[in-house]
């Protein structure tokens, strides 16, 4: 296996293990990410995120056998970065085979490289494996905290309406 950094010619690959990730997540009604929205956003002038790809070699070639998309936010209370993992995805074939470890060991590493004071990642309640595997690796999952949303119309009225700047 390696890994590597997903490059623009990447982007309809990475909108097809988003969808089949939708697909497990029971999401596939919210999946609207397109070949040109994935390369306008990830390899654009400004990156809103980055991409590391895990490949397997097969004897048909490399296979890309998962992916972890992140980006730093920041702690006010820490002052520094942090590294925040939106998705991490391996496919059902390539499972337990430590993909998933090696894609959060290297965002750990990368965490700690880019002079981070935390990695963080939401998981779904429903999601017991995931849950299992984080806290074997030394997540501790923050029972206190809950994820607020805004989007789609409700995002432009609670930004004021379509007139806000």
């Amino acid at each position: 296996m390696t890994l590597r950094p997903a490059r623009p010619d990447d982007a309809a690959l990475l909108v097809e293990m988003i969808r089949e990730l939708a697909v497990f997540e029971k999401l596939e009604h919210l999946m609207v990410a397109t070949p040109e929205s994935i390369a306008a956003h990830l390899f654009g002038p400004r990156p809103a995120a980055e991409v590391v790809l895990a490949e397997v070699e097969a004897p048909e070639g490399l296979l890309t056998a998962g992916f972890a998309l992140f980006f730093h936010n920041f702690s006010t209370f820490l002052g520094r970065p942090g590294l925040y993992l939106e998705d991490l995805y391996v496919r059902p074939q390539h499972r337990g085979r430590g993909i998933g470890k090696a894609l959060l060991q290297h965002l750990g590493a990368l965490a700690v490289e880019r002079g981070c004071g935390r990695f963080e990642w939401s998981v779904l309640d429903w999601n017991v494996d995931a849950i299992g595997f984080y806290e074997r690796m030394g997540a501790t999952l923050l029972a206190d905290w809950r994820i607020c949303r805004v989007t789609g119309p409700a995002l432009a009225a609670f930004a004021g309406g379509p007139s806000h700047p």
